[in-house]
C-alpha cells in the first residue's frame, strides 16, 4: 500500500486539491457541538483535511505513510503536528484524543487489519470521546471491479485494495461504540488525472 500512494503523490502532487471533503466540514461541526478540542487524523495525506479541522480552531495532530504527502502538507503548515508512519503503527506517543476524523483510509485494509486498526483508535480515544469514519460505499461505481481479495474487497487499482461497505457491514465494524449518527453522502472532488468525480461514501460517527 505504501507504494501506491508514494507513487501517486509522487507522480499528481495534491491530488484532491486544498478544499476539504463536504464529510470534514460536517465532522467539524459535530465535533463543535460535542465540545472537541484534539482531533487526530490518521491518514492525513497532505493536509486538505486535517488543516480544515485546524483552522476551525481544534489542536490536530495527523498520521501519513507517504514522505511525499508528508512533505506537501508541511510546506504550509505550522498548525498541524504530523507523524510519519503506518496507521497500524499507532500510537506515536502518549497523546488521546477527543475526537477522530478518519476519511477514506478504513476501506484499504482487508479486515484483520481494519480491526487492529480501529482497537488503536479507541485505545488514543478519551472516555466519552467520538469518531467520526468515511469509507467507500458498496454504491460506488468501483464496487466489484479488479481482483476479489475478500467478501467485498476488490483490488480495484493495481496495489490498491478497498472494501466497500454496506450500512449493516459498517455498523458492525464499531460494535461496542455508541453509534450517534449514520449514513450516505455525496462527495465531489477534483481527481488528479482522472478529472473531477463524485464519490457516494457512508459516514458513521460513534462515541467511546
Amino acid at each position: 500500500m505504501n507504494t501506491f500512494w508514494e507513487n501517486r503523490f509522487r507522480e499528481e502532487g495534491r491530488i484532491w486539491g486544498d478544499t476539504p471533503s463536504r464529510t470534514a466540514v460536517y465532522a467539524i461541526r459535530l465535533f463543535k457541538k460535542a465540545g472537541v478540542r484534539e482531533v487526530l487524523v490518521p491518514g492525513s495525506g497532505y493536509g486538505r483535511n486535517a488543516e480544515a479541522f485546524a483552522r476551525a480552531g481544534f489542536a490536530v495532530t495527523g498520521i501519513e505513510i507517504s514522505d511525499t504527502a508528508l512533505a506537501l502538507a508541511r510546506q504550509g503548515s505550522q498548525k498541524v503536528r504530523y507523524y510519519r508512519g503506518s496507521v497500524l503503527d499507532m500510537p506515536f506517543d502518549d497523546s488521546v484524543y477527543d475526537g477522530i476524523y478518519c476519511f477514506n483510509v478504513l476501506h484499504l485494509f482487508r479486515k484483520n487489519e481494519r480491526a487492529a486498526f480501529l482497537q488503536r483508535c479507541r485505545e488514543q480515544l478519551k472516555d466519552g470521546g467520538v469518531m467520526f469514519f468515511v469509507v467507500f460505499s458498496d454504491r460506488e461505481p468501483s464496487c466489484g471491479t479488479g481482483r476479489m481479495v475478500e467478501e467485498k474487497t476488490f483490488e480495484s487499482k493495481p496495489g490498491r485494495e478497498v472494501h466497500y461497505y454496506s450500512t449493516g457491514d459498517l455498523v458492525s465494524e464499531f460494535r461496542g461504540l455508541e453509534i450517534l449518527k449514520k449514513g450516505m453522502m455525496e462527495d465531489p472532488e477534483e481527481h488528479g488525472k482522472e478529472g473531477r468525480h463524485t464519490h457516494l461514501l457512508r459516514y458513521i460517527y460513534a462515541r467511546n
